[in-house]
């Protein structure tokens, strides 16, 4: 058995009427996609979508259950690895990143463990963009090392060091672009041509744009992963995870690994995520204007050093916003002068922000990366992913963008 596929066309079918709507022979928009499709009516003819709160599933017969033990016949068998609400969800994700398959995860960090149990082996390498969530740099160091799978690290945006670093060991090429927290890009095109040209996948953690600002696959990408706690979600009420690419890759082997491991996700959280998803565009792009009108506010402070923002122009990547990226995006970082001391003291004057290191939420959030979501590295380790004890995280929610300036402006000195 594999993972569902889907595609982005709605086929009529009059013999359903318990079926979702149809758009007949017409490709439909992002926003109908994360509206309309995965949804397959019940006979009770719910307008929005069901949660299977349900362990098990009843088969007909012996014949029955032993075919879809085998794979033989698709359908229902466990919750922990087939579930008609997580099944919804998994569609609607793939239509949206325009992957053949889909699986949805307990969390992000076990979607990129599934990734990498379903798809390496000892003895394997990893190359890594050095700029990386936290987690996954104690994953790849801590954990996975002790099976034999090894990780080397190389700068996000230089092309020409990926190149260098590839050995004949190396499977996978990992990266999350714009990175956490400092925003920096890569050129999926370029990084995809390099890893295929070696023989290796490319696995892109969009996390901070999701498929409405950037769709890895259509670059080149063979596997997306998402924390779909962030943006996906939107509103900081579950935890999940998924993982999008192919019916091999990821309808076959990450589906294995879920089967077999079980790092499920709930029914009720993929039924929060599916709504999420239904306005996922809207808020993308709400969170982009704030966070660009934010990183301009943040410039003119005397006492910040440097804002980090793909859509400023004095990016580094600023060039691929527009053609890779649709807009910034909602995360802005800074340098704010005076270190730590400083950086604590402008975060504990807040009182509108909330202080946590989840992101993706319409609430506006605040961090302070080296001693958070990074803070297990090593000293050394924060120093060569740039991440400095004066460095600020501000997911920037929906709020009015003057009043998020304001409660900054707080902590802020004046000269």
């Amino acid at each position: 058995m594999t993972s569902t596929t889907t595609t982005e066309t709605f086929d009529s079918d009059p013999a359903r009427p318990d079926s979702e709507p149809a758009i007949a022979g017409s490709e439909v928009g992002f926003a109908t996609r994360a509206i309309r499709t995965g949804h397959l009516r019940t006979p009770e003819s719910e307008h929005a979508e069901p949660i299977f709160t349900t362990s098990s599933f009843v088969f007909s017969s012996a014949a029955e259950a032993a075919a879809r033990f085998a794979g033989d016949v698709p359908g229902n068998i466990y919750s922990r690895f087939t579930n008609p609400t997580v099944r919804a969800f998994e569609e609607r994700l793939a239509a949206l990143e325009g992957g053949e398959s889909c699986v949805a995860t307990a969390s992000g960090m076990s979607a990129i463990l599934a990734v990498c149990m379903g798809l390496l082996k000892q003895g394997d390498r990893i190359l890594s963009s050095r700029s990386l969530f936290g987690s996954t740099t104690m994953l790849f160091n801590k954990y996975l090392a002790r099976f034999g799978i090894e990780t080397d690290y190389v700068p996000l945006s230089d092309p020409d060091a990926w190149e260098a670093a590839v050995d004949p060991r190396t499977r996978l090429f990992f990266c999350e672009t714009p990175s956490n927290p400092l925003t920096e890009m890569a050129d999926l095109s370029r990084l995809a041509e390099i890893a295929h040209r070696h023989g290796c996948l490319l696995a892109v953690d969009n996390c901070f744009c999701t498929p409405a600002l950037q769709r890895p696959l259509e670059l080149g990408a063979d596997l997306v992963v998402h924390s779909a706690t962030k943006y996906l979600d939107g509103q900081g009420r579950c935890v999940g995870g998924a993982v999008v690419g192919d019916r091999k890759l990821v309808g076959e082997e990450v589906f294995g690994v879920l089967r077999t491991a079980g790092p499920t996700m709930s029914p009720f959280n993929a039924w929060v995520f599916l709504k999420g998803l239904e306005t996922l565009e809207l808020r993308m792009l709400a969170h982009s204007e704030r966070a660009a009108k934010l990183a301009i506010w943040l410039l003119e402070q005397p006492a910040v050093e440097r804002v980090y923002y793909p859509g400023l122009a004095d990016h580094p990547q600023h060039a691929l916003v527009g053609t890779q990226q649709r807009t910034g995006g909602g995360i802005v970082s800074f340098d704010v002068r005076g270190g730590k001391p400083a950086a604590w003291s402008l975060i504990d004057a807040t009182r509108l922000i909330s202080i946590t290191a989840n992101l993706g939420d319409v609430k506006t959030t605040i961090t302070h990366p080296g001693s958070t979501t990074h803070g297990r590295l090593k000293p050394e380790e924060r120093a060569a992913a740039g991440i400095g004890d004066g460095l600020i995280r501000v997911a920037v929610g929906l709020e009015s963008v003057g009043d998020i300036q304001a409660d900054l402006a707080r902590g802020l000195p004046r000269s």
